[in-house]
């Protein structure tokens, strides 16, 4: 198998994980999982799933979702056994996160609520709470949509006013990445600005800002959920850019925007 086998969708997997598969596809995903290391990465990272607060955290979003252009995209995905019931546990739920996404639904009024941190270590505990659910993201959870520079400075607006920042589509540009969309969440009852990209493989990446009244920083880096983390404060914002590019990467396009944005 080389390298280019493409790794099954996040909906596959769950349905892997589930036992929904009919047996031709099952052999054929447990092939890619012994002959592909992402693939099991993957696997292994949903299984666990279970034990992240996913629910909890979506749930807003998801109640603000128009349910009936939801329900519409769902079931338009293709089922293995159409006797057979779905699931109600790790498969809606992912699936459902990844439409919400795709359909561009979050646009500031997504709420992601997390427990509250304590003051101590509120940095680390955003970044982990960004980098939980960022690592559910697919390529095809950000959709093929391709906003011009009007659609971005609207989107972007919605965050300039929220976070009391000055951006523009060309101070968020990251080179070799495309731009997908910018939104609104909130964590602790705060506004967390989340600007989302492709890099130049086709995989999720997203600079966050977040309104948090922390002590000055120079950037620094880390890995959380198989990411790849540079992040930095301000005394009024703390920032990060997470992805799957090298650290090394990562870290150079987070010097490079940081001196583009007030954050």
């Amino acid at each position: 198998m080389t390298n280019k086998t493409p790794i099954p969708s996040d909906e596959e997997l769950t349905a892997f994980i589930d036992g929904e598969l009919d047996p031709a596809d099952h052999a054929r995903v447990a092939e890619t999982l012994r002959d592909n290391p992402e693939a099991a990465e993957r696997l292994a990272f949903l299984e666990r799933a279970d034990l992240l607060p996913l629910r909890e955290s979506f749930a807003s979003l998801l109640d603000e979702a128009p349910r009936g252009s939801l329900e519409d995209m769902l079931a338009a995905i293709p089922r293995q056994d159409a006797g057979k019931p779905s699931s109600s546990g790790r498969r809606g739920f992912v699936t459902a996160i990844a439409a919400s996404v795709a359909a561009g639904i979050v646009v500031d009024r997504a709420w992601m609520r997390f427990a509250e941190p304590s003051a101590v270590g509120e940095s680390a505990e955003w970044r982990d709470a960004v980098a939980q659910y960022m690592a559910l993201y697919t390529a095809e959870t950000l959709g093929a949509a391709r906003p011009g520079r009007e659609a971005a400075a609207a989107q972007l607006a919605v965050i300039n006013e929220r976070l009391g920042l000055s951006l523009t589509p060309e101070t968020i540009a990251l080179p070799g990445s495309e731009f997908k969309h910018a939104q609104i969440l909130a964590y602790d009852d705060r506004p967390l600005a989340q600007i989302l990209y492709l890099d130049a493989e086709g995989r999720p990446l997203a600079l966050c800002i977040f309104a948090s009244k922390t002590a000055e920083a120079e950037i620094a880096s880390e890995r959380r959920y198989a990411l790849d983390i540079a992040f930095w404060s301000s005394d009024r914002h703390a920032a990060m850019l997470i992805g799957h590019l090298p650290a090394g990467d990562i870290r150079r396009l987070a010097e490079d925007v940081s001196r583009r944005i007030v954050a």
